[in-house]
């Protein structure tokens, strides 16, 4: 007898920049305010990270700091623990991390995912659950908040569908896209974003290009 048990379909993953131009072109069919965002900002970049431990740790070096000084701090971070692994950073001592830039949460913070992963978070097996799972997962972590979730489950997984209702510059974005008296809340964020599934992922990215351009800056892409 033919097994029928019904399967999750695998999810869509933005791997390369066809993927990218394939939601871009997606969204600009169906929208017209992302027609107009993609004319305003042009192309988004693709910008993937490495899953797992350290995609995870270099978007908690990176959180609330410019993209030129995180990367600075994440290049001295790293050249402290190689390979950059849980037991590795473990191992160093707290002022080493903050002679590397690092604040005391954000040392708290990758101390508890690397002690997490050490205790059996397995960030490669959490990869194939749900975009829910995996957010519940991560932010059961001390110090990782839902932002840290979506902005990983986003550029380290590459997950086409996932969003970060929470982000500042995606909501001021969305407030001038859509011309909005208010500037939306995470949960109206979730609500505009119904309409760009499964490409809720390509539309945050036009939303940050489109950010940059409003602001004249080179990027707004948090990672």
């Amino acid at each position: 007898m033919a097994n029928t048990k019904s399967r999750t379909p695998a999810p869509r993953i933005i791997a390369a920049e066809s993927d990218l131009r394939e939601g871009v072109r997606a969204l600009r069919r169906r929208c017209a305010v992302m027609r107009r965002v993609h004319d305003a900002a042009g192309d988004p970049p693709l910008r993937r990270r490495p899953p797992g431990f350290e995609g995870l740790a270099r978007i908690v070096v990176g959180q609330q700091l410019s993209v030129a000084s995180a990367a600075a701090i994440w290049e001295r971070t790293a050249a402290l623990c190689r390979p950059f692994e849980p037991s590795a950073l473990l191992a160093l001592e707290d002022r080493q991390l903050a002679g590397a830039g690092l604040s005391r949460p954000k040392i708290r913070t990758l101390r508890a995912v690397a002690a997490a992963c050490a205790d059996g978070l397995d960030l490669s097996r959490l990869a194939r659950r749900s975009e829910e799972e995996i957010h519940a997962a991560l932010t059961e972590v001390t110090g990782i908040g839902p932002w840290t979730a979506d902005v990983y489950i986003m550029f380290c997984l590459g997950r086409a569908d996932g969003w970060a209702p929470g982000d500042l510059a995606l909501q001021v974005a969305a407030q001038q896209a859509f011309a909005l008296a208010e500037r939306p809340g995470p949960e109206e964020m979730l609500a505009l974003a119904e309409r760009w599934r499964p490409w809720r992922a390509v539309a945050a990215r036009l939303l940050w290009a489109y950010y940059a351009a409003l602001k004249e800056k080179r990027s707004a892409v948090p990672v």
